[in-house]
């Protein structure tokens, strides 16, 4: 009984000069574990640029000395070097300082978060280090190093730079419309025979020449050609309508005549338009505004108030002086015929303009030439047609616009951005915007990048895309996904996985047809991150019998952490 009375006893103070002990900072030391602290996420994952860091714990009971204070401090410890994040101070509740004060008898709980630019140096393996220097009134001691942590996961930066470029359209036509209203005939007062004397004017022969271009070119093909006839307004009305009648039909014979003499035959009815239009009123006010006429405002007023046409000619008329005027400067042009000839002018076949666009680019017009690079597939026969565009056509940004789309999609930016500033000088908009947007988010500068594509509005849902690719960089995943809806794609994938959708983003990888190595990598870690250690070991495989490099990379990753047993290689 005495035995067991003192063993009690001995182990009663033994225990009692323990927890006496523990308050001191030795003993803190070596009772390290039991605040149980954790870092949020495990492992630590790179998102905008930052490395993220939350720790919990709790200091137990009886355990923080009233009299001890502490600097804890988180480290990331990497190959090459160290980050420290913030340090926190805690203190005792006798200790001076501004630190967290942790009661002795109950203890607390504690949370701590701060964040850390990311370097590459940090990627992958590597230990998170909490570190821990207390001072005890004039004692001090460092603690060993306690590791709460195993690294860095970069996932994100897989993203790839496909970012979309937007190519500016050609406007070319087949068949183009055209119309000539250069040639007339004038008459005598209330007459309507064609003088031998009109038939040897500039504008006649003019007419003659353009005729005969049109029907010797086979691209070239005349419509319609139509005779607008007019009478000067003075006089009956019906007369002057019977005129215009008859005028229309004198042009049309001598215009018929003509195209007889060069051997063309036709019927009126397929041709030629008769179109007499009466008493010019319209042509006579314009012919006033653009004269000399003294009284000519004073006539334009009386032509805006009455509206019937007999009191217009009898209120001018009674301006006797300024009507004879009128008679010798006005109403002569406007007994005349208009020859208004359309016709079509049919350009180069599809054929005809990929073998010229290859052989003789600048041969071309601007539209012609636009058409022709979407009639060929190899990029590079595309970027010389553009680039022969550039040179040629410099007040037009659309071919050394999407000049620089091509050398974005084959990832030369210095070429690219060579031809942009050639695009910018001829014109700014929202096309160049977004293509001026990719180059600079691709520099580094994604705030600016952002900018251009504000300004890019309408030119297609490109753009929404690519913002989705900053937003990727700067850690907003959901935004990310939202801008990038509807394009599947590599990085579709890669974002909604990031956001924990490895549903989905398993989907998005099967739709986006990628084969590369790098795909089959994105596949590797969808499945770590669901736990298919099958999908795990198929994928990486084939990642790394598409890429060799693809194998250093996989055995440091942490997203394989709990597979690297499992691999054979």
């Amino acid at each position: 009984m005495k035995n067991s009375i003192l063993k009690s006893t001995l182990f009663a103070g033994v225990t009692a000069l323990l927890l006496v002990g523990c308050a001191g900072l030795g003993k803190m030391e070596d009772h390290i574990e039991e605040l149980g602290a954790k870092s949020s996420p495990e492992p630590l994952i790179v998102k905008g640029d930052k490395v993220n860091l939350g720790i919990t714990g709790t200091f137990p009971e009886k355990y923080f000395h009233k009299k001890v204070r502490v600097e804890a401090t988180p480290v990331l410890v990497y190959e090459s070097g160290e980050k420290a994040f913030k340090m926190t101070e805690y203190q005792g509740e006798d200790a001076a300082g501004n630190g967290d004060v942790i009661p002795y008898a109950i203890g607390k709980s504690f949370t701590y978060t701060d964040q850390i630019d990311y370097d590459p140096a940090m990627a992958n393996a590597g230990t998170l280090e909490l570190r821990i220097y207390g001072e005890k009134g004039k004692k001090n001691a460092t603690f060993a190093p306690l590791v709460i942590g195993s690294g860095v996961i970069t996932t994100p930066y897989l993203m790839k730079s496909d970012d979309m470029p937007i190519m500016a359209k050609d406007n070319f036509q087949r068949v183009l419309s055209f119309s000539n209203s250069d040639t007339e005939i004038n008459y005598g007062k209330n007459k309507s025979n064609v003088t031998s004397k009109e038939l040897k004017d500039e504008d006649w022969n003019n007419m003659k020449t353009l005729l005969e271009g049109l029907i010797t070119n086979e691209r070239k093909e005349v419509t319609k050609i139509s005779l607008k006839a007019y009478a000067s307004p003075e006089g009956e009305i019906t007369l002057n309508d019977n005129l215009a009648q008859e005028r229309a039909e004198s042009s049309a014979a001598a215009v018929t005549k003509y195209l007889k003499s060069t051997g063309v035959k036709l019927l009126e009815s397929e041709l030629i338009a008769l179109v007499p239009l009466g008493e010019d009123w319209e042509g006579f006010k314009s012919k006033m505004q653009a004269s000399d006429i003294e009284d000519k405002q004073l006539i334009i007023r009386l032509l805006e108030d009455y509206t019937d046409k007999d009191k217009r000619e009898e209120e001018i008329r009674n301006l006797s002086f300024t009507f004879k005027e009128i008679e010798k400067q006005i109403l002569p042009e406007l007994r005349r015929s208009q020859i208004v000839i359309d016709y079509n002018e049919t350009g180069y076949s599809d054929e005809e303009l990929i073998q010229i666009g290859n052989s003789a680019p600048s041969s071309l017009t601007v539209e012609e030439l636009l058409k022709a690079a979407t009639l060929v597939s190899d990029m590079n026969d595309k970027l010389a047609m553009y680039k022969a565009g550039a040179e040629k056509f410099t007040n037009d940004y659309r071919c050394a616009n999407n000049a620089a789309a091509i050398f974005i999609m084959q990832g030369d930016n210095d070429m690219a951005q060579t031809y942009m500033k050639k695009a910018t000088t001829a014109e700014t908009n929202s096309i160049t915007n977004n293509n001026m947007g990719i180059l600079t988010r691709r520099s580094g500068d994604r705030r600016a990048a952002m900018n251009f594509y504000s300004n890019s509005s309408g030119a297609g849902s490109e753009v929404n895309y690519n913002k989705g690719l900053i937003q990727i960089q700067d850690g907003d995943y959901s935004a990310a996904i939202e801008s990038m809806n509807g394009k599947e794609t590599f990085n579709t994938a890669l974002v909604k996985m990031l956001n924990g959708d490895n549903i989905g983003a398993s989907q998005a990888i099967t739709d986006s047809n990628d084969d590369s190595a790098i795909a089959d990598y994105l596949r590797a870690i969808i499945a770590a991150r669901s736990n298919n250690s099958a999908g795990v070991i198929n994928n990486i495989t084939s990642a790394i019998a598409k890429d060799e490099s693809l194998k250093d990379k996989a055995k440091k990753d942490l997203e394989f952490r709990d597979f690297n047993a499992q691999f054979n290689f």
